[in-house]
């Protein structure tokens, strides 16, 4: 009987033991287990209002920028090198407004990966605002469209997939 008693706490003290070492959870019976994650924040209704924003910026200033890439375009085809240089530094500072103008709106989103997203696509306006080469190749308004519109998408492209 002594056998089997010592055979009973040897069996015992290696089974504690065993549970002890081991890198399982052991949970109360009458807790749940806790969340291995939790719901993703639903950022749909701020996302709406900051792209509604940015549905204004990129109406009005992108206009704004048309307008002067437009006068731009007429002043090159009269050789009026004067006010085409004028047109091109108006259609610049549209640019670097816009880009102002998006860091700013989605400087308040509450999704983190829409604020940053802004924050790339302002750099980008801002950047072209700065390096005008795309818009010296504009000459006639056939080479506005192949010349502009990929250089939209590529402004635009950080956000747009938030604000489709």
């Amino acid at each position: 009987m002594r056998a089997a008693i010592l055979a009973v706490l040897a069996g015992s003290v290696l089974l504690t033991g065993a549970a002890c070492d081991s890198d399982a959870q052991v949970y109360d019976a009458g807790a749940p287990a806790p969340s291995a994650t939790s719901p993703a924040p639903d950022y749909s209704a701020d996302t709406a209002l900051v792209c509604g924003k940015l549905n204004e910026v990129f109406t009005g200033k992108l206009d704004d920028f048309g307008a002067a890439i437009g006068k731009m375009i007429a002043y090159k085809e009269a050789k009026q090198a004067d006010n085409v240089a004028k047109a091109e530094k108006s259609a610049a500072a549209e640019l670097q407004s816009a880009g102002a103008q998006i860091r700013k709106e989605t400087s308040v989103a509450q999704n983190p990966e829409l604020k940053q997203a802004g924050e790339t696509s302002a750099v980008k306006f801002e950047t072209s605002a700065r390096d005008r080469k795309y818009i010296k190749n504009i000459k006639t308004a056939a080479d506005l469209d192949k010349t502009l519109k990929p250089q939209l998408t590529e402004w635009m492209s950080p956000v747009a997939g938030y604000c489709a």
